[in-house]
């Protein structure tokens, strides 16, 4: 489904069980909102569940860049406004995460909890060489050029040597993605630097992260994990970048415990 926010035409899918409280899902850079397949059986069951993509993304309208973080903040904000969703559960994995920190630092009234998988608070300078080339290589060759370094910073190699469905499927929406959104959200993202405000973080927090995430690596979780008040930290080993994909059982195992703690807690 699409509608309009924030000046764009934004596609989402809603899920779930009515009158129960809303999970929001926030992909990563080049994916989708498919991405989250495999935790969308678990999470229907027990809420309603929103996944949307980003702007640049899927079915999302991708404008020309540049493209700032705090705008991704917006886009997401308009989109919860638009279909009338107050107060939401936020979990976001890399790109998503960094949105989703964006948010509840503006809009502390809005969110119940926030959960941050294999992501980062601030982006290191010296990482800014990379980021531009990427973005060079996408702009002069296309998103196939990026598609098989992504895939392997994205999965452990044991992971991708089985060739499971998943993998397949992430690769083809890493090639639909636009060159113009991956462009914008990549400069978007590269200006994220929230760890000295991370201690204004009052919401229940869960933070995930693949022991072998070469991106987004552990020591970035334990740093947001030190600064946020009270909140938990789950390292799931044999797990890459996209966590929940690779280590589904234990990435949902850990997500649900830490949802359904919280809506007890809240209602």
């Amino acid at each position: 489904m699409k509608i309009k926010a924030n000046g764009i035409y934004m596609n989402y899918e809603l899920s779930g069980k009515e009158d129960t409280p809303v999970v929001v899902l926030g992909h990563s850079l080049a994916s989708s909102l498919v991405m989250w397949r495999p935790q969308m059986d678990e999470l229907n069951r027990h809420f309603r569940v929103l996944c949307y993509d980003t702007r640049g993304h899927g079915g999302t309208d991708a404008p020309a860049p540049p493209y700032t973080l705090a705008q991704l903040g917006e886009d997401a904000m308009a989109l919860l406004d638009a279909l009338d969703m107050d107060v939401v559960h936020w979990v976001g994995l890399s790109m998503g995460g960094m949105i989703g920190q964006c948010i509840v630092l503006d809009n502390p009234e809005r969110f119940k909890s926030l959960t941050l998988c294999d992501t980062a608070a601030v982006l290191p300078k010296e990482a800014d060489p990379v980021w531009q080339e990427r973005i060079d290589l996408a702009r002069r060759e296309g998103m196939t050029a990026l598609v098989q370094s992504t895939l392997e910073r994205w999965f452990t190699p044991p992971y991708i040597a089985r060739n499971p469905p998943m993998v397949d499927v992430i690769r083809r929406h890493l090639l639909a993605t636009p060159v113009d959104g991956y462009a914008g959200c990549s400069e978007a993202i590269r200006g994220l630097d929230y760890l000295d405000r991370l201690s204004e973080i009052k919401a229940p927090t869960l933070i995930m992260v693949g022991e072998d995430d070469p991106g987004t690596p552990v020591d970035a979780s334990r740093a947001m994990h030190d600064r946020i008040p009270e909140s938990k930290l789950v390292v799931l080993p044999s797990a890459a970048h996209l966590s929940n994909i690779e280590q589904t059982e234990a990435f949902n195992r850990a997500l649900m415990s830490f949802l359904t703690d919280v809506s007890t807690l809240s209602t």
